[in-house]
């Protein structure tokens, strides 16, 4: 399985647009990942529905299948046969996918024999060691050669483990994937105050679908799982609240636009995006599966992004044509994804000519007139989906690296256009 294109880079020139029409959300990154590995440790057979096919994704399937799950994708979802775990015989490249990377380093604990994993350049760059550290701490032998993790598999018995909860929910999120088939079961405690607590709750939701039972603390600082099995089951993935955004402020900055397969009671801390958006003065309409927005006069706000870091992007590009000034608290974290995206934010809105000040854990933003810009995507798909959507208010804009989207949403740029998005493509191919 890979989506992996043979293009050396891409680039797409964003024209000032008019755009108009209904579009279908994709299926949730997040959710998919989760419930392949789920499946995986199912034995027998699952179905996961509306699965994301997406680089990050299809990192996850291939992966699994080399520890010896079976995935099959077929017009109406994934099969996947699971249960039966074996030692792969080859290396499990994870690509860029984070959630792939550190949820695979934990169910290698499970696997009868030594498992090697491999990040992409740029998810080497991302933290692991707290991870490591608390797979450790269990009795599990796992180690860093290079950029490479190693773990000695049949060694994840389980036990009470304690790891930072600010640093990535996903460590957390591995450690309760694996657990219940660690003998003792797990109990994880907090040793710092939670983020990204929706995702958690997501991992939770999941699990619980598959037949796992987790016992979370109300302030989400202790976990308890119990030795259980995982039992297969017929999974439908819901719409991805984060990708969505993108396409909700494209009809607050350009037009009007309906986003369609969107579960207005979704666990994903990224559908708080409406509430932000109606905040900044943006006209909506919310129903049961649905969301319309119109082009609207924007004005600043503040808000605390602890629980919903990847809305960065999509705020900071609101941000910028909003009238007065934004503040954006609790992004400490954005700074330790695909690229630093605070950093990464600044230097590119400063191109368009918008004034950013910049803090550890903050990012404040002055809205005013902008100009079209040649923008680096930073190899970061979120920088490139967020800067296209504002190139269609504010025109002459090109986005360097804009390939970064397949990682999570490759068909984006087909999207935009076919809801008249002015863009242009150059595609540069090896050979």
């Amino acid at each position: 399985m890979s989506l992996l294109k043979d293009w050396v880079n891409m680039k797409v020139s964003v024209s000032k647009s008019q755009v108009h029409g209904i579009l279908d959300a994709p299926s949730s990154k997040s959710y998919t990942i989760r419930a392949l590995m789920c499946a995986a440790l199912s034995p027998g057979q699952s179905y996961i529905r509306r699965a994301l096919s997406s680089d990050d994704t299809l990192a996850a399937a291939d992966v699994l299948q080399k520890i010896g799950t079976d995935v099959r994708q077929s017009a109406y979802g994934w099969r996947v046969s699971g249960g039966k775990l074996k030692a792969p015989d080859s290396e499990l490249f994870c690509r860029d996918s984070a959630a792939t990377f550190r949820f695979m380093i934990a169910l290698s604990a499970l696997v009868p024999g030594t498992v090697r994993l491999v990040p992409g350049p740029g998810l080497a760059k991302r933290p692991v060691l707290p991870l490591l550290d608390s797979l450790a701490q269990l009795g599990v032998k796992c180690r860093m050669d290079g950029s490479v993790v190693v773990v000695e598999g049949n060694s994840f018995t389980g036990g009470t483990v304690k790891l930072a909860g600010d640093v990535s929910s996903q460590f957390i999120s591995a450690l309760l994937l694996a657990a219940p088939l660690a003998q003792q079961g797990l109990h994880i405690e907090l040793t710092t105050p939670l983020t990204s607590k929706p995702y958690l709750d997501m991992t939770i939701e999941c699990l619980k679908k598959f037949g796992i039972r987790v016992s979370a603390a109300s302030d989400m600082a202790n976990f308890k799982v119990a030795r259980q099995d995982y039992r297969p089951t017929e999974y439908t993935v819901e719409g991805d609240w984060s990708q969505a955004s993108y396409l909700l402020t494209l009809g607050a900055l350009s037009g009007e636009v309906v986003v369609t397969n969107l579960n207005a009671e979704s666990l994903q801390g990224d559908r708080v995006v409406l509430n932000l958006l109606q905040k900044m003065g943006a006209r909506l309409s919310v129903r049961r599966n649905s969301v319309m927005v119109q082009k609207s006069f924007l004005h600043g706000v503040t808000a605390d992004l602890t629980d919903c870091i990847d809305l960065l992007p999509t705020l900071a590009v609101l941000a910028a044509t909003a009238e007065g000034e934004s503040h954006f608290r609790g992004i400490k974290g954005a700074r330790l994804k695909e690229s630093n995206r605070v950093d990464a934010l600044k230097q590119e809105l400063q191109k368009m000519g918008v004034r950013v000040r910049e803090e550890e854990n903050l990012l404040s933003i002055m809205g005013g007139r902008l100009r079209g810009a040649v923008i680096d995507s930073h190899a970061d798909h979120r920088m490139a989906m967020a800067f296209g959507v504002l190139g269609t208010s504010v025109g002459d804009t090109t986005i360097l690296g804009a390939e970064s989207v397949e990682k999570t949403y490759p068909e984006f740029w087909k999207a935009l256009t076919s809801l008249g998005a002015r863009i242009e493509s150059d595609v540069k191919q090896t050979g």
